[in-house]
């Protein structure tokens, strides 16, 4: 799935793009998705506590490699600001550099893509905390 180095990588990419945004993202890999993507990455999310920021700003990027699935969610005080079709650009990326069989590369490019749009809605504040654990969690 990802190496060390590439887990490494996409850690990075999260604690860069989280430094451009109040924002919070997160991203969970697992092989198979035996459901509609974004039914388990809405279930993911709260099971992960993705809900748990003062903004309602947390994002999750779920990619089920082996099935070929993948899903962007974003919180309720994202969803307020932005219109349907917001993580289009994020996941179109993503696909991009999935179907050239780069998993890492694709994911850091749909983080800091994420993070560039939730900058403009969600900049950093002054007193802004790391109010999720910046890390890949997996199925």
């Amino acid at each position: 799935m990802l190496s060390q180095l590439e887990q490494q990588k996409v850690l990075e990419c999260i604690a860069a793009a989280e430094a451009a945004t109040s924002g919070e993202l997160r991203v969970h890999l697992e092989a198979q998705c035996e459901k509609d993507p974004i039914a388990r990455a809405i279930d993911l999310f709260y099971e992960l506590g993705m809900q748990a920021t003062e903004q309602r700003n947390g994002v999750l990027i779920y990619v089920a490699y082996e099935a070929k699935k993948l899903a962007i969610i974003g919180d309720q005080g994202i969803n307020a600001c932005v219109g349907p079709n917001f993580w289009d650009s994020t996941r179109d990326l993503m696909r991009k550099h999935f179907k050239e069989g780069q998993l890492s590369e694709g994911l850091c490019a749909a983080v800091t893509e994420a993070g560039t749009q939730l900058a403009k809605y969600f900049p950093p504040r002054a007193n802004d905390q790391n109010e999720l654990p910046n890390q890949i969690s997996f199925g």
